[in-house]
This record gives C-alpha cells, sequence and structure tokens, in this order.
C-alpha cells in the first residue's frame, strides 16, 4: 500500500475518528471540517497541510499515526514512524522538556501555544510552532493516548 492509501487502512480511520472526536472534546474547536464519512476524514487529515501525529499509551509510547506532512517532516514512511517511540521525535537533550510538555497535557487535557525543536530521520533539526497536544480518547472518553497538531515549522 503506497503512501496515499495509509487513509484507507481500517485503523488508520479509526485512529482518524478518535483524534477528530477528541481534539472537539478536549479543544473545543473542529480539528477538520468533518463529514459523515469517517473515510473521507481520514483522508482529509492525512493530507492536511498541517502535521498531525499521535502515539499510544504504552510505557515509552510508540507513535500509532502520523499524516503525510507528518512523514515528510520526520522523513520516514507510515510503516517506519509508527514503530517508533515518540521520544525519538526530538533530540536527547530536549527529551525532558518533552516529557514534562506531555505529563502536564495528560493532567489538564490538552496544552497550546508549545513550540521546540524536533529531529527528523536524517538528523535535520527543524523548530516546530504553534502545536496543540492532547489527550487522545476512544468513543468511551478511555483515554488511549496523546496527539499533537501544528501547522509552523522551519529549520532550525
Amino acid at each position: 500500500m503506497n503512501g496515499e492509501d495509509i487513509w484507507r487502512r481500517p485503523d488508520v480511520i479509526a485512529q482518524s475518528a478518535r483524534l477528530i472526536a477528541s481534539f472537539h472534546a478536549c479543544v473545543g474547536r473542529n480539528l477538520i471540517s468533518a463529514s459523515s464519512d469517517e473515510a473521507e476524514n481520514a483522508k482529509t487529515l492525512f493530507t492536511a497541510p498541517f502535521a498531525l501525529l499521535s502515539h499510544g499509551m504504552q510505557d515509552d509510547p510508540v507513535l500509532n499515526y502520523g499524516n503525510q506532512t507528518a512523514l515528510t517532516l520526520w522523513e520516514m514512511d507510515f510503516t517506519r514512524f509508527t514503530q517508533m517511540p515518540s521520544r525519538l521525535t526530538a533530540e536527547p537533550m530536549l527529551r525532558e522538556e518533552r516529557q514534562r510538555l506531555l505529563e502536564t497535557a495528560a493532567l489538564k487535557g490538552y496544552i497550546d501555544n508549545y513550540a521546540g525543536i524536533r529531529i527528523s530521520a536524517s538528523g535535520q533539526r527543524f523548530h516546530i510552532s504553534n502545536v496543540i497536544l492532547w489527550t487522545v480518547t476512544d468513543a468511551h472518553g478511555t483515554k488511549c493516548g496523546q496527539a499533537a497538531v501544528f501547522d509552523t515549522w522551519g529549520k532550525a
């Protein structure tokens, strides 16, 4: 399955629905203008001009979603991206700051206006800003991870 078809996978459609619903529940805004067609919503998220990524609830959380913009920034395909512990998206010296950010978001539900430095697979550093980080929940309100969305980035 090529990158253009990732959004058609049932697991990606389900994660997209969780991301859309939990963003609205936590932040009080729409992540996208969603329709009743979950596959179409998944396509809209995957091809969006903003970066969107999420991880699960493991002790060392592993990424479970990245849209095409995020995959391009981190220079990975979907399979490799979704096998990576999310802590590896930041440089080692920035991981403590990132962990504090995740803990704050978990306590409050979300944080916004975060900025930081991230690192791609090839070692390229880039600055991200206007980041919203929120707790992802399922249809029953059970926490199942965290996600981040941002629309501003550049070379660090």
